[in-house]
Parts: structure tokens; C-alpha cells; sequence
């Protein structure tokens, strides 16, 4: 447990302290066998990631960024190739696409559910692209190269529209790339198959990030991909082993990005514990709802589309008054983060391709006001209470103009 009354943004400590013997036989296991790269644990933890993504292939890899970066090149995007995505997520979404060999653009997201606006994608297609009669595909007038992907990312937990997406995709003839980094077990109802599809399961690809703070996270880095596609997954699972298709016969020149499998047989123990949890993060985030209903004049709470079901990977609303507001908490000794604080386009990392502030205006307004609250199973109703009494201490003194102690 955290000590000292600290409300941490994430308890990495307690999860870890309940599964503690499972976990270490994990290890001991390895120890035992020397079978720390390859074999029966990633085996069979791709096995079950799949069948919980209700797909037919997973492929472990060594991060998120590996995954997305395999799946672009065994999704078919070229070198120059043009990936559309949205400005609002980690630099780990284009990095992968420009390490890939492409280049990337973006279209704005959705002022509710902050991912990717199907009616922004068609404008962009429709207005900032041409069209190449032969191909049907669309070509960037930034960029002058054929649209060939495009990824959606499932933010703070919550899916992306994707039957627009997926219409788009076949009208446009490109391929849809998932960033479920933070939506595992994540849903989405299909309005064209009358049925609920998993995170994962519905683009060509998908690629799934394990960093520890993640729903299902593993001690260290971990990724992967997950499709219905045979071919690509043996495609990636050669890019993950530099190329070969069986040691030491090299098909294709690739890249070390192979799933350790201690972080496997670590990831296998918490699948078994991942729906209760996200059940766990569903309750909590309706708690906060609840709490934070009279506060809705200063906070706009997380909108939860009727397409969704989220599984709260963050708890993120928008204050106005944010910067003042997580200097209050953090005085009380409660955790926040800004997911993110700056948006792609206008990061020092890019500034030489010339984007501008007003580019992407809603991923720019919700940069400026989004605050991740804490979020995690082991959050206790108390603890939610006193996170939103600060809440609206903070947000009363910041109405009242004054920088007055709190009671």
C-alpha cells in the first residue's frame, strides 16, 4: 500500500504485492529451464492474447513502438507512403511510422471522445487529398505521396468510431492500423455486424503496448500485434527476429524486437486477473461520475460514446483552471498527469515541417485543458472522495479569485 496518505496517479505497488508468488514463479520457471528468449511462454501467452482479442494471431514483441513500427511495414505502407493519424497522442505513434520509412499526417479528433473524427478523416480525404484514378487511393497535397494506412488511436481507454473508419478505408483502398496501446479489453459495438467487437480485432492489424502502467503491463517493456491475418503475422514475426524466417536463414533484413519470455509468463498471470480489473476501473470511474456530478459547470467529465465500452485506462477531464488545480492537489499529496500536454503537431520534435497553433484546434484545446485524476483497481471509494473534495476545493478558491488555504 502507498504510505504517508498518498493518492498515487497509479498504485504499481499493491497489484504487484497480491500477485507477488504467482509472479515469482514466473521467474523461477525461467531459471529452471534457461528459456529466456522464444519458446513455451511466449508461445502460449500469444495463444491467449489472442483468444482474449478474439483474433487468430498475436505476436510478442519487445515495446508498443515495435509493434506498431512491424506492423506499418507488414501492413504493406512503403517507404514515403503517407500514414494518416491524430496529433493528440504519444510521440510513439509517428515515430514508429517515420522508423518505418514513411511519412505521416494528421486529421483532428473528436471534441468528446478525443479520438479520431471519421467526418475529419473524410474531409481530409476529400479536400486535402487528390485522388489516383487507378489505385482509388488518396494523395496528400502536404505530403505528395498516396494515403496507404491509416491509424486510429483508442485513447485513455475507450475505442475509436471505427465502422466509419473502416467504410473510409474501403472507399480510400488504405489499410487501418489499431493503437489499442491503452485499450486492452476495450469495446466496440458494430452497428454494421449487430455485435460487440474487442480492441484489436477490427483493423487490418493491431498493436497492444505493455509498459507497466498499462492495463495489462508487464516488469518492463513489452508489445504486440495482434491480427487475422496469417501473412502478416509471420511477416512480423521475422522483423521481430531480424529476419529469419529460421535460425540463421535471413528472407528479409529485420530488427531485435523479440518478446523476453519472463515478461511473457509475467503477462500471462495478469491476462487471467485483466477482466476483473477492468470491471474494477468500470466502478471506479462511475463513482467518480457520481461524485463529480455538481462540479459539470467547471469540469467536463469524460464522455462515454454509445458505441463504447470503455475500460479506463485514464480518468481524464477538462478543467479550465488546470494548472491550478493539479498545484492544489499536488499539495495534497494527490497524484495527476496531463495526457498529453503538447499535441504532435506543434512538439519541438517537429517544428521543421512547419505546422502552426490552430492546425488541429481541437486536440489543441483539449492539450490545454485535460488532467488525468487517479485511476487504478485498488482506488478505494474513500480515497475517490477525497480526490474530489480537492477537486472542488481547488475549483471554489479558483472561482472566488483568491489563493486561500485549505481547510
Amino acid at each position: 500500500m502507498i504510505a504517508n496518505g498518498q493518492i498515487p496517479l497509479v498504485d504499481l505497488v499493491t497489484s504487484h504485492q497480491e500477485l507477488e508468488e504467482e509472479l515469482v514463479s514466473v521467474f523461477k520457471t525461467a531459471l529452471k529451464t534457461a528459456g529466456f528468449i522464444g519458446g513455451p511462454m511466449v508461445e502460449a501467452f500469444e495463444r491467449e492474447f489472442a483468444e482474449f482479442c478474439e483474433v487468430h494471431c498475436c505476436v510478442g514483441v519487445g515495446s508498443g513502438t515495435d509493434a506498431l513500427r512491424f506492423a506499418v511495414i507488414a501492413a504493406g505502407v512503403q517507404p514515403g507512403d503517407t500514414v494518416v493519424t491524430v496529433p493528440n497522442t504519444f510521440i510513439a505513434t509517428t515515430e514508429a511510422i517515420s522508423q518505418a520509412g514513411a511519412r505521416w499526417d494528421f486529421v483532428d479528433v473528436d471534441e468528446a471522445t478525443y479520438t479520431m473524427d471519421p467526418e475529419r478523416l473524410r474531409s481530409y480525404l476529400e479536400t486535402e487529398c487528390t485522388r489516383d484514378v487507378e489505385t482509388g487511393r488518396a494523395v496528400s497535397r502536404r505530403t505528395g505521396s498516396p494515403v496507404t494506412a491509416v491509424i486510429p488511436v483508442h485513447l485513455y481507454g475507450q475505442m475509436a468510431d471505427m465502422d466509419p473508419i473502416l467504410d473510409l478505408a474501403t472507399q480510400y483502398n488504405f489499410v487501418v492500423i489499431e493503437d489499442a496501446c491503452q485499450a486492452h479489453g476495450a469495446e466496440y459495438f458494430s452497428t454494421k455486424e449487430n455485435r460487440w467487437r474487442k480492441a484489436g480485432s477490427m483493423g487490418r492489424a493491431a498493436v497492444f503496448s505493455f509498459y507497466p502502467g498499462k492495463n495489462l503491463g508487464a516488469c518492463g517493456e513489452a508489445g504486440a500485434i495482434t491480427t487475422n491475418d496469417k501473412g502478416l503475422a509471420n511477416h512480423c514475426r521475422m522483423l521481430r527476429d531480424h529476419g529469419q524466417s529460421k535460425k540463421y536463414f535471413h528472407d528479409i533484413e529485420g530488427y531485435n524486437g523479440r518478446l523476453d519470455a519472463i515478461q511473457a509468463g509475467l503477462l500471462r498471470v495478469k491476462l487471467t486477473h485483466l477482466a476483473k480489473r477492468n470491471e474494477q476501473r468500470r466502478e471506479r470511474a462511475y463513482v467518480y461520475a457520481e461524485l463529480l456530478a455538481e462540479t459539470t459547470a467547471s469540469v467536463i467529465l469524460p464522455h462515454v460514446a454509445s458505441w463504447s465500452r470503455p475500460v479506463w485506462h485514464l480518468y481524464v477531464v477538462r478543467v479550465a483552471e488546470r494548472g491550478s488545480l493539479q498545484r492544489d492537489l499536488s499539495a495534497a499529496a494527490i497524484g495527476t498527469g496531463i495526457h498529453y500536454p503538447v499535441p504532435l503537431h506543434l512538439t519541438k520534435a517537429y517544428e521543421h515541417l512547419g505546422f502552426r497553433p490552430g492546425d488541429f484546434p481541437v486536440a489543441e484545446r483539449a492539450a490545454a485543458e485535460v488532467l488525468s485524476l487517479p485511476m487504478y483497481p485498488e482506488l478505494t471509494s474513500e480515497q475517490q472522495r477525497r480526490v474530489v473534495d480537492e477537486v472542488r476545493h481547488s475549483l471554489a478558491r479558483a472561482s472566488n479569485g483568491a489563493r486561500v488555504p485549505r481547510d
